[in-house]
């Protein structure tokens, strides 16, 4: 079915967004869109409830007072330079002042931009062109990198270069953060459209250049209500965020859940699983979310310290291929939580809300889950293809949207998928990830799944690289566990033991000590095919 141009609309900072008036007007009808939005939540938290703490970063703690009071100072220099719409990047590890400049910008009527401390220069420099930030905020340094003396490096090549604002350190010929939360202003605060732009979140690019995502206050507020409809969310939670805040996933529990859903987030700077085990059994922390490795080092950290994390009710796996196995050993051990698979993306963020039902185990570990307040459809190719009020409105380049949506607006994800027992989804893999060899398809999932409950792997990834005679060759990339060493008859005797059609089995090994992944755990196939090739 072909893509349909979708109309758009200038929003009233300027954004030119995607709008379908029937799906907007149904949103606001269901509740999941509204007038309001999180700047209107910061002022009734700071107001009813004060010194409710929202956010722990270490020995810091922000209460709805304090987050109220220095978003509302950093709004004002922001409006002192900038006018309602521009666009704030900060590039900060999970550090409270994310926080702070976050809701500063809401406040203030302009639009966050997280960005991955991992990227360098080059990177850098194409999204603050892209996106023609008027400011950014940095830290001076952290794991081992100068921010600074980079933003100096990469600031001049920009025809409009934003303000650069220094955390933690020297800010040299920049702004030291702290000087910015010292001005003082009494500029009126701009009312706040809900559905204008809110954040811009540049996806990989793993594929070309990296795209940047639109979301609006009530795409994002709807994906919030989602999560505390479908994932046990009560006023008092606590969430451990060791994913990136630049990611959607860590946004989203630091950002806005603690406003909109009166829970506690508690960051992580680094990933430590031992630190995670203490954190959660200190502070007793009911949810956590993140990809494959996040759960399984989690695993191994608390039966090392032999605690069952009582407190935790919930563990949501995503963003990365999940074994099912993986699911299994961690609802059996966290025997007070439920452990699921879900399924989204940057674009239309928790397409699936898992599987909540304690009893129904093997739907939330061999699928992904039921739709929550998305609609998905399976297209004749198998491509997963899914619409709702949490979907983003648009890329900021609108010709980056050809191919991205079909005639009735849903997004075409890229990933096949399949329905089991009518209802729950199961993504078998990505389109592009697909095996073709002597013209039988091989969907790399399914494989991976299986040989990761080999006892010789510790961590698998297929892929398919050219060949001559077959077309593609199935190469399995394992890190191994141990000093074991898997070759192909182990992996064709265990593959054999499972029932495993033959065609399906990968005809070579490739041992390794790490998977490259980006900062959410997602394993990067195109980096692994990339190596391969090139040897």
């Amino acid at each position: 079915m072909p893509e349909i141009a979708s109309p758009r609309r200038t929003t009233p900072t300027g954004w030119s967004v995607r709008r379908d008036d029937a799906l907007a007007a149904q949103a606001y009808k269901d509740g999941w869109w509204q007038a309001e939005t999180a700047a209107h939540a910061l002022v009734r938290a700071a107001r009813d409830t004060p010194d409710r703490i929202l956010l722990i970063d270490g020995d810091t703690s922000l209460t709805a007072a304090t987050l109220h009071a220095q978003a509302t100072r950093l709004a004002q220099a922001m409006l002192a330079r900038f006018t309602p719409g521009s666009a704030i990047s900060f590039m900060l590890p999970n550090w409270h002042e994310a926080a702070i400049i976050y809701m500063g910008a809401t406040l203030a009527g302009m639009v966050a931009n997280p960005i991955l401390p991992s990227l360098r220069d080059h990177d850098l420099r194409f999204i603050l062109a892209d996106l023609n930030s008027a400011m950014i905020f940095i830290p001076a340094s952290f794991r081992g990198h100068d921010y600074a003396a980079m933003l100096t490096r990469v600031t001049p090549a920009l025809g409009s270069p934003p303000a650069v604002i220094v955390l933690r350190g020297d800010a040299g010929q920049h702004i030291a953060f702290a000087d910015l939360l010292a001005e003082t202003g009494d500029a009126p605060f701009p009312t706040v459209d809900p559905d204008d732009v809110r954040m811009v979140m540049y996806t990989s690019g793993t594929t070309g250049r990296p795209k940047g995502v639109l979301h609006s206050h009530n795409s994002i507020n709807a994906l919030i209500r989602q999560i505390g409809r479908h994932w046990l969310v009560e006023p008092g939670d606590h969430f451990l965020v060791p994913s990136p805040v630049s990611h959607i996933g860590g946004s989203i529990y630091a950002f806005e859940t603690p406003l909109l859903l009166g829970t506690t987030a508690i960051l992580m700077e680094y990933w430590n699983p031992d630190e995670a085990v203490a954190i959660m059994t200190a502070r007793h922390c009911t949810h956590m979310a993140g990809a494959t490795p996040f759960l399984q080092h989690l695993l191994a950290s608390a039966r090392a310290a032999e605690t069952r994390l009582p407190d935790l009710k919930l563990f949501i796996c995503g963003g990365a291929s999940v074994p099912p196995s993986l699911i299994r050993d961690a609802a059996a051990y966290f025997d007070k939580a439920i452990v699921s698979r879900v399924y989204g993306s940057t674009e239309l963020p928790v397409t699936t809300v898992g599987v909540i039902d304690p009893a129904d185990r093997d739907h939330a570990a061999d699928t992904d889950g039921r739709a929550g307040i998305a609609t998905i459809r399976i297209a004749p190719d198998g491509e997963i293809r899914a619409r709702g009020p949490q979907m983003m409105v648009g890329y900021l380049h609108p010709e980056d949207e050809e191919g991205s949506f079909d005639a009735d607006g849903y997004y075409r994800s890229g990933d096949q998928g399949a329905w089991i027992d009518g209802d729950h989804l199961v993504v078998t893999g990505r389109i592009k990830d697909l095996i073709i060899r002597n013209g039988e398809n091989i969907a790399p999932k399914e494989i991976e799944d299986l040989l990761i409950g080999h006892p010789g792997i510790l961590e698998i990834a297929i892929v398919g690289i050219p060949d001559p005679r077959t077309g593609e060759r199935a190469v399995a990339v394992i890190v191994p566990s141990g000093d074991a060493t898997p070759d192909v008859p182990a992996i064709a005797d265990f593959l054999g033991q499972h029932g495993v059609a033959r065609f399906k089995y990968p005809e070579s090994v490739v041992l390794r000590d790490a998977l490259p992944k980006n900062d959410a755990g997602k394993v990067l196939k195109a980096a692994i095919r990339a190596t391969l090739t090139a040897s």
